[in-house]
Protein backbone atom coordinates (compact mmCIF):
# COMPACT_ATOMS: atom_id res chain seq x y z
CA UNK A 1 0.00 0.00 0.00
CA UNK A 2 1.32 3.45 -0.90
CA UNK A 3 2.36 5.59 2.04
CA UNK A 4 2.84 9.34 1.98
CA UNK A 5 6.30 10.42 3.07
CA UNK A 6 6.64 12.97 5.82
CA UNK A 7 8.26 16.41 5.31
CA UNK A 8 11.21 15.28 7.43
CA UNK A 9 11.82 12.27 5.17
CA UNK A 10 11.63 14.45 2.05
CA UNK A 11 14.06 16.92 3.61
CA UNK A 12 16.45 14.08 4.47
CA UNK A 13 16.34 12.85 0.87
CA UNK A 14 17.07 16.36 -0.40
CA UNK A 15 20.09 16.57 1.88
CA UNK A 16 21.45 13.41 0.25
CA UNK A 17 20.55 14.47 -3.30
CA UNK A 18 23.75 15.68 -5.06
CA UNK A 19 21.80 18.04 -7.33
CA UNK A 20 20.03 19.76 -4.42
CA UNK A 21 23.25 19.99 -2.41
CA UNK A 22 25.09 21.53 -5.34
CA UNK A 23 22.33 24.10 -5.95
CA UNK A 24 22.38 25.23 -2.31
CA UNK A 25 26.18 25.45 -2.24
CA UNK A 26 26.32 27.51 -5.45
CA UNK A 27 23.59 29.88 -4.28
CA UNK A 28 25.24 30.43 -0.89
CA UNK A 29 28.64 31.10 -2.48
CA UNK A 30 27.19 33.63 -4.95
CA UNK A 31 25.29 35.57 -2.26
CA UNK A 32 28.21 35.64 0.18
CA UNK A 33 30.66 36.82 -2.49
CA UNK A 34 28.27 39.59 -3.57
CA UNK A 35 27.90 40.87 0.01
CA UNK A 36 31.67 40.91 0.49
CA UNK A 37 32.26 42.63 -2.86
CA UNK A 38 29.75 45.38 -1.97
CA UNK A 39 31.95 46.34 0.97
CA UNK A 40 35.34 46.07 -0.74
CA UNK A 41 34.71 47.12 -4.33
CA UNK A 42 33.88 50.64 -5.52
CA UNK A 43 31.47 49.32 -8.16
CA UNK A 44 27.76 49.93 -7.35
CA UNK A 45 26.78 46.42 -8.52
CA UNK A 46 29.82 44.07 -8.34
CA UNK A 47 28.21 41.16 -10.16
CA UNK A 48 31.55 39.74 -11.24
CA UNK A 49 32.09 38.33 -7.75
CA UNK A 50 28.90 36.19 -7.59
CA UNK A 51 29.38 35.18 -11.23
CA UNK A 52 32.87 33.95 -10.47
CA UNK A 53 31.73 32.15 -7.32
CA UNK A 54 28.93 30.49 -9.27
CA UNK A 55 31.36 29.21 -11.89
CA UNK A 56 34.09 28.26 -9.43
CA UNK A 57 31.87 26.20 -7.12
CA UNK A 58 31.77 23.24 -9.45
CA UNK A 59 30.39 19.82 -8.63
CA UNK A 60 33.70 18.55 -7.22
CA UNK A 61 36.52 20.00 -5.14
CA UNK A 62 39.06 18.98 -7.78
CA UNK A 63 37.13 20.87 -10.48
CA UNK A 64 36.76 23.86 -8.16
CA UNK A 65 40.51 24.18 -7.68
CA UNK A 66 41.36 23.86 -11.36
CA UNK A 67 38.44 26.02 -12.53
CA UNK A 68 39.14 28.77 -10.00
CA UNK A 69 42.76 29.07 -11.06
CA UNK A 70 41.90 29.20 -14.76
CA UNK A 71 39.16 31.76 -14.27
CA UNK A 72 41.35 34.11 -12.21
CA UNK A 73 44.08 33.81 -14.83
CA UNK A 74 41.64 34.65 -17.62
CA UNK A 75 40.31 37.77 -15.87
CA UNK A 76 43.77 39.03 -14.92
CA UNK A 77 45.02 38.48 -18.48
CA UNK A 78 42.06 40.38 -19.93
CA UNK A 79 42.49 43.27 -17.49
CA UNK A 80 46.20 43.61 -18.25
CA UNK A 81 45.50 43.64 -22.00
CA UNK A 82 42.86 46.36 -21.51
CA UNK A 83 45.22 48.49 -19.43
CA UNK A 84 47.91 48.20 -22.09
CA UNK A 85 45.53 49.13 -24.94
CA UNK A 86 44.01 52.05 -22.98
CA UNK A 87 47.43 53.62 -22.66
CA UNK A 88 47.96 53.46 -26.44
CA UNK A 89 44.62 53.81 -28.24
CA UNK A 90 41.01 54.56 -27.43
CA UNK A 91 37.92 52.49 -28.16
CA UNK A 92 37.30 52.34 -31.92
CA UNK A 93 36.07 49.62 -34.24
CA UNK A 94 39.58 48.60 -35.25
CA UNK A 95 40.93 48.72 -31.68
CA UNK A 96 38.00 46.60 -30.51
CA UNK A 97 38.76 43.97 -33.13
CA UNK A 98 42.44 44.10 -32.29
CA UNK A 99 41.87 43.67 -28.56
CA UNK A 100 39.51 40.72 -29.13
CA UNK A 101 42.06 39.02 -31.38
CA UNK A 102 44.88 39.65 -28.92
CA UNK A 103 42.77 38.43 -25.98
CA UNK A 104 41.83 35.17 -27.68
CA UNK A 105 45.46 34.51 -28.62
CA UNK A 106 46.68 35.28 -25.09
CA UNK A 107 43.91 33.09 -23.64
CA UNK A 108 45.25 30.09 -25.52
CA UNK A 109 48.82 30.94 -24.52
CA UNK A 110 48.04 31.09 -20.79
CA UNK A 111 46.02 27.84 -21.09
CA UNK A 112 42.75 28.87 -19.49
CA UNK A 113 40.89 26.25 -21.56
CA UNK A 114 37.13 26.94 -21.52
CA UNK A 115 37.67 30.47 -20.16
CA UNK A 116 39.37 31.79 -23.32
CA UNK A 117 36.32 33.96 -24.16
CA UNK A 118 36.48 35.35 -20.62
CA UNK A 119 39.81 37.00 -21.44
CA UNK A 120 38.23 38.96 -24.30
CA UNK A 121 35.09 39.75 -22.26
CA UNK A 122 37.14 41.15 -19.38
CA UNK A 123 39.25 43.25 -21.73
CA UNK A 124 36.21 44.71 -23.52
CA UNK A 125 34.35 45.52 -20.29
CA UNK A 126 37.36 47.30 -18.84
CA UNK A 127 38.22 49.12 -22.08
CA UNK A 128 34.69 50.46 -22.45
CA UNK A 129 34.73 52.55 -19.25
CA UNK A 130 36.28 55.94 -18.65
CA UNK A 131 38.21 55.08 -15.48
CA UNK A 132 40.12 52.15 -16.90
CA UNK A 133 42.57 51.65 -14.05
CA UNK A 134 39.99 51.76 -11.25
CA UNK A 135 37.52 49.53 -13.08
CA UNK A 136 40.24 47.08 -14.05
CA UNK A 137 41.46 46.48 -10.53
CA UNK A 138 37.88 46.37 -9.18
CA UNK A 139 37.15 43.58 -11.65
CA UNK A 140 40.27 41.71 -10.54
CA UNK A 141 39.26 42.20 -6.90
CA UNK A 142 35.73 40.92 -7.53
CA UNK A 143 37.10 37.88 -9.35
CA UNK A 144 39.45 37.09 -6.51
CA UNK A 145 36.60 37.48 -3.99
CA UNK A 146 34.34 35.13 -5.94
CA UNK A 147 37.10 32.54 -6.40
CA UNK A 148 38.10 32.71 -2.72
CA UNK A 149 34.51 32.37 -1.49
CA UNK A 150 33.86 29.47 -3.86
CA UNK A 151 36.97 27.66 -2.69
CA UNK A 152 36.14 28.34 0.96
CA UNK A 153 32.61 26.96 0.52
CA UNK A 154 34.06 23.75 -0.87
CA UNK A 155 36.58 23.45 1.95
CA UNK A 156 34.04 24.07 4.71
CA UNK A 157 31.18 22.15 3.11
CA UNK A 158 32.58 19.19 1.21
CA UNK A 159 31.09 18.72 -2.26
CA UNK A 160 28.75 15.77 -2.78
CA UNK A 161 30.24 12.48 -3.86
CA UNK A 162 28.78 11.45 -7.21
CA UNK A 163 29.56 7.75 -6.84
CA UNK A 164 25.88 6.92 -6.35
CA UNK A 165 24.72 8.35 -9.71
CA UNK A 166 27.69 6.72 -11.45
CA UNK A 167 26.83 3.37 -9.87
CA UNK A 168 23.20 3.78 -10.94
CA UNK A 169 24.34 4.54 -14.49
CA UNK A 170 26.46 1.38 -14.56
CA UNK A 171 23.54 -0.65 -13.21
CA UNK A 172 21.24 0.78 -15.89
CA UNK A 173 23.78 -0.10 -18.60
CA UNK A 174 23.99 -3.67 -17.30
CA UNK A 175 20.19 -3.78 -17.27
CA UNK A 176 20.04 -2.85 -20.96
CA UNK A 177 22.64 -5.49 -21.75
CA UNK A 178 20.61 -8.02 -19.78
CA UNK A 179 17.51 -7.04 -21.75
CA UNK A 180 19.41 -7.48 -25.01
CA UNK A 181 20.48 -10.98 -23.99
CA UNK A 182 16.88 -11.80 -23.08
CA UNK A 183 15.70 -10.61 -26.49
CA UNK A 184 18.41 -12.64 -28.21
CA UNK A 185 17.21 -15.67 -26.29
CA UNK A 186 13.53 -15.09 -27.03
CA UNK A 187 14.05 -14.63 -30.77
CA UNK A 188 15.39 -18.18 -31.03
CA UNK A 189 11.90 -19.62 -30.44
CA UNK A 190 9.90 -20.29 -33.54
CA UNK A 191 10.58 -18.62 -36.86
CA UNK A 192 13.35 -16.02 -36.53
CA UNK A 193 12.80 -13.35 -39.15
CA UNK A 194 15.69 -11.38 -40.56
CA UNK A 195 13.94 -8.17 -39.49
CA UNK A 196 13.91 -9.31 -35.85
CA UNK A 197 17.58 -10.24 -35.97
CA UNK A 198 18.42 -6.83 -37.47
CA UNK A 199 16.40 -5.14 -34.71
CA UNK A 200 18.53 -6.94 -32.09
CA UNK A 201 21.66 -5.78 -33.94
CA UNK A 202 20.50 -2.15 -33.81
CA UNK A 203 19.69 -2.60 -30.12
CA UNK A 204 23.24 -3.79 -29.52
CA UNK A 205 24.68 -0.85 -31.46
CA UNK A 206 22.73 1.60 -29.30
CA UNK A 207 24.72 0.39 -26.32
CA UNK A 208 27.62 2.53 -27.58
CA UNK A 209 25.66 5.70 -26.78
CA UNK A 210 24.72 4.31 -23.38
CA UNK A 211 28.37 3.63 -22.62
CA UNK A 212 29.26 7.23 -23.52
CA UNK A 213 26.67 8.54 -21.03
CA UNK A 214 27.94 6.21 -18.31
CA UNK A 215 31.51 7.32 -19.00
CA UNK A 216 30.48 10.97 -18.46
CA UNK A 217 28.83 10.11 -15.14
CA UNK A 218 31.86 8.08 -14.10
CA UNK A 219 34.27 10.92 -14.90
CA UNK A 220 32.22 13.20 -12.67
CA UNK A 221 32.34 10.60 -9.90
CA UNK A 222 36.10 10.23 -10.30
CA UNK A 223 36.57 13.98 -9.94
CA UNK A 224 34.35 14.03 -6.84
CA UNK A 225 36.61 11.45 -5.18
CA UNK A 226 39.79 13.44 -5.78
CA UNK A 227 40.88 15.66 -2.87
CA UNK A 228 37.59 14.94 -1.08
CA UNK A 229 38.02 14.76 2.72
CA UNK A 230 34.91 12.57 3.02
CA UNK A 231 36.53 9.73 1.05
CA UNK A 232 39.40 7.64 2.43
CA UNK A 233 40.05 5.21 -0.42
CA UNK A 234 39.14 7.32 -3.44
CA UNK A 235 41.68 5.67 -5.76
CA UNK A 236 40.33 2.18 -5.07
CA UNK A 237 36.75 3.29 -5.64
CA UNK A 238 37.67 4.98 -8.91
CA UNK A 239 39.53 1.96 -10.22
CA UNK A 240 36.75 -0.47 -9.24
CA UNK A 241 34.17 1.51 -11.19
CA UNK A 242 36.49 2.28 -14.13
CA UNK A 243 37.66 -1.30 -14.63
CA UNK A 244 34.07 -2.49 -14.26
CA UNK A 245 32.89 -0.12 -16.99
CA UNK A 246 35.77 -1.25 -19.23
CA UNK A 247 34.63 -4.85 -18.80
CA UNK A 248 31.02 -4.00 -19.65
CA UNK A 249 32.18 -2.05 -22.69
CA UNK A 250 34.12 -5.07 -23.98
CA UNK A 251 31.10 -7.30 -23.37
CA UNK A 252 28.87 -4.84 -25.27
CA UNK A 253 31.18 -5.02 -28.28
CA UNK A 254 31.17 -8.83 -28.16
CA UNK A 255 27.38 -8.92 -27.90
CA UNK A 256 27.14 -6.68 -30.96
CA UNK A 257 29.31 -9.15 -32.88
CA UNK A 258 27.14 -12.05 -31.65
CA UNK A 259 24.00 -10.25 -32.86
CA UNK A 260 25.63 -9.81 -36.24
CA UNK A 261 26.40 -13.54 -36.33
CA UNK A 262 22.77 -14.41 -35.56
CA UNK A 263 21.66 -11.97 -38.27
CA UNK A 264 23.93 -13.66 -40.81
CA UNK A 265 22.55 -17.07 -39.80
CA UNK A 266 19.02 -15.74 -40.28
CA UNK A 267 19.92 -14.47 -43.75
CA UNK A 268 21.46 -17.83 -44.70
CA UNK A 269 18.39 -19.65 -43.40
CA UNK A 270 16.13 -17.39 -45.49
CA UNK A 271 18.21 -17.97 -48.63
CA UNK A 272 18.16 -21.73 -48.06
CA UNK A 273 14.41 -21.65 -47.48
CA UNK A 274 13.89 -19.91 -50.83
CA UNK A 275 15.60 -22.81 -52.63
CA UNK A 276 14.15 -25.64 -50.54
CA UNK A 277 10.66 -27.04 -50.47
CA UNK A 278 10.45 -27.09 -46.65
CA UNK A 279 11.96 -24.33 -44.53
CA UNK A 280 13.09 -24.76 -40.97
CA UNK A 281 11.10 -22.87 -38.35
CA UNK A 282 14.08 -21.79 -36.26
CA UNK A 283 17.75 -21.04 -36.72
CA UNK A 284 18.86 -24.24 -34.98
CA UNK A 285 17.44 -27.66 -34.17
CA UNK A 286 15.46 -27.80 -30.89
CA UNK A 287 18.33 -29.23 -28.77
CA UNK A 288 20.72 -26.50 -29.93
CA UNK A 289 18.06 -23.84 -29.43
CA UNK A 290 17.41 -24.95 -25.85
CA UNK A 291 21.12 -25.08 -25.04
CA UNK A 292 21.81 -21.66 -26.56
CA UNK A 293 18.85 -20.11 -24.77
CA UNK A 294 20.10 -21.54 -21.49
CA UNK A 295 23.55 -20.03 -22.03
CA UNK A 296 22.13 -16.61 -22.96
CA UNK A 297 19.84 -16.60 -19.93
CA UNK A 298 22.75 -17.37 -17.60
CA UNK A 299 24.84 -14.66 -19.27
CA UNK A 300 22.04 -12.16 -18.67
CA UNK A 301 22.03 -12.95 -14.96
CA UNK A 302 25.84 -12.89 -14.87
CA UNK A 303 25.99 -9.40 -16.40
CA UNK A 304 23.51 -8.14 -13.82
CA UNK A 305 25.47 -9.81 -11.01
CA UNK A 306 28.72 -8.27 -12.26
CA UNK A 307 27.20 -4.78 -12.18
CA UNK A 308 25.92 -5.37 -8.65
CA UNK A 309 29.37 -6.55 -7.64
CA UNK A 310 31.31 -3.51 -8.85
CA UNK A 311 28.71 -1.07 -7.44
CA UNK A 312 28.53 -2.94 -4.13
CA UNK A 313 32.25 -2.27 -3.65
CA UNK A 314 31.43 1.38 -2.97
CA UNK A 315 28.25 0.88 -0.96
CA UNK A 316 28.17 -2.41 0.97
CA UNK A 317 29.73 -5.82 1.40
CA UNK A 318 30.29 -7.42 -2.01
CA UNK A 319 30.71 -11.03 -0.87
CA UNK A 320 27.12 -12.00 -1.71
CA UNK A 321 27.30 -10.38 -5.16
CA UNK A 322 30.63 -12.09 -5.88
CA UNK A 323 29.28 -15.49 -4.82
CA UNK A 324 26.22 -15.04 -7.02
CA UNK A 325 28.37 -14.06 -9.98
CA UNK A 326 30.64 -17.08 -9.46
CA UNK A 327 27.63 -19.44 -9.38
CA UNK A 328 26.12 -18.01 -12.56
CA UNK A 329 29.42 -18.14 -14.42
CA UNK A 330 29.98 -21.76 -13.35
CA UNK A 331 26.51 -22.73 -14.56
CA UNK A 332 26.98 -20.78 -17.78
CA UNK A 333 30.29 -22.53 -18.50
CA UNK A 334 28.65 -25.92 -17.98
CA UNK A 335 25.86 -24.94 -20.38
CA UNK A 336 28.46 -23.62 -22.80
CA UNK A 337 30.24 -27.01 -22.89
CA UNK A 338 26.95 -28.74 -23.66
CA UNK A 339 26.25 -26.19 -26.39
CA UNK A 340 29.72 -26.72 -27.90
CA UNK A 341 29.06 -30.45 -28.29
CA UNK A 342 25.73 -29.79 -30.00
CA UNK A 343 27.23 -27.16 -32.30
CA UNK A 344 29.90 -29.64 -33.35
CA UNK A 345 27.18 -31.98 -34.55
CA UNK A 346 25.49 -29.04 -36.27
CA UNK A 347 28.71 -28.26 -38.15
CA UNK A 348 28.96 -31.86 -39.31
CA UNK A 349 25.47 -31.63 -40.78
CA UNK A 350 25.99 -28.13 -42.21
CA UNK A 351 29.71 -27.62 -42.91
CA UNK A 352 29.07 -24.25 -44.61
CA UNK A 353 28.04 -22.74 -41.26
CA UNK A 354 31.18 -23.68 -39.34
CA UNK A 355 32.61 -20.14 -39.35
CA UNK A 356 29.46 -18.50 -38.00
CA UNK A 357 28.81 -21.20 -35.41
CA UNK A 358 32.43 -21.09 -34.27
CA UNK A 359 32.28 -17.29 -34.03
CA UNK A 360 29.11 -17.48 -31.92
CA UNK A 361 30.76 -19.92 -29.52
CA UNK A 362 33.90 -17.76 -29.37
CA UNK A 363 31.78 -14.69 -28.47
CA UNK A 364 30.23 -16.60 -25.58
CA UNK A 365 33.70 -17.60 -24.38
CA UNK A 366 34.89 -13.97 -24.48
CA UNK A 367 31.97 -12.76 -22.38
CA UNK A 368 32.51 -15.51 -19.82
CA UNK A 369 36.21 -14.69 -19.66
CA UNK A 370 35.64 -10.93 -19.23
CA UNK A 371 33.09 -11.42 -16.45
CA UNK A 372 35.30 -13.87 -14.55
CA UNK A 373 36.09 -12.99 -10.93
CA UNK A 374 39.77 -13.86 -11.33
CA UNK A 375 40.05 -11.72 -14.49
CA UNK A 376 38.48 -8.78 -12.69
CA UNK A 377 40.85 -9.09 -9.68
CA UNK A 378 43.85 -9.32 -11.99
CA UNK A 379 42.81 -6.22 -13.93
CA UNK A 380 42.23 -4.28 -10.72
CA UNK A 381 45.68 -5.18 -9.37
CA UNK A 382 47.29 -4.18 -12.65
CA UNK A 383 45.59 -0.77 -12.50
CA UNK A 384 46.68 -0.27 -8.89
CA UNK A 385 50.29 -1.09 -9.83
CA UNK A 386 50.16 1.23 -12.82
CA UNK A 387 48.89 4.15 -10.71
CA UNK A 388 51.51 3.43 -8.08
CA UNK A 389 54.32 3.52 -10.67
CA UNK A 390 52.93 6.69 -12.23
CA UNK A 391 52.82 8.39 -8.83
CA UNK A 392 56.42 7.37 -8.14
CA UNK A 393 57.50 8.76 -11.51
CA UNK A 394 55.77 12.07 -10.86
CA UNK A 395 57.17 12.42 -7.32
CA UNK A 396 60.43 10.42 -7.15
CA UNK A 397 61.77 12.20 -4.06
CA UNK A 398 58.60 11.55 -2.09
CA UNK A 399 58.66 7.89 -3.17
CA UNK A 400 62.27 7.49 -1.99
CA UNK A 401 61.40 9.15 1.32
CA UNK A 402 58.45 6.83 1.91
CA UNK A 403 60.52 3.81 0.92
CA UNK A 404 63.27 4.87 3.37
CA UNK A 405 60.79 5.29 6.20
CA UNK A 406 59.36 1.82 5.63
CA UNK A 407 62.78 0.16 5.84
CA UNK A 408 63.87 -0.81 9.39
Amino acid sequence: MWQETSPFERAARLRRDPVAVQALRSTAAAVISYVIALRLSSEPAPLTAPLTALLVVQVTLYSTLTTGIRRVNSVVAGVLIAIGFSALVGLTWWSLGLIILASLIVGHLVRVDEFVPEVAISAMLVLGVTRVADTAWDRVLETLIGAAVGLLINLLFAPPVWVGPAGAAITDLAGRMRTLLRHMSEQLDGHTRVEDAVARLHEARRLDNDIAHVDTALRQAEDSLRLNPRVKEGLLFRLVLRTGLDTLEICAVVLRVACRTLTDLAVIRTDDAADATDARDSLFPPPVTRALREVLDHLAVAVDSFARLITAQVSANAEEAEARLARELATARSSRDHLAALLLEQVRDHPAQWQLLGALLADIDRVLDELGVDKRSQRLMEELDRHSRARQERHPRLARLVSGLRQP
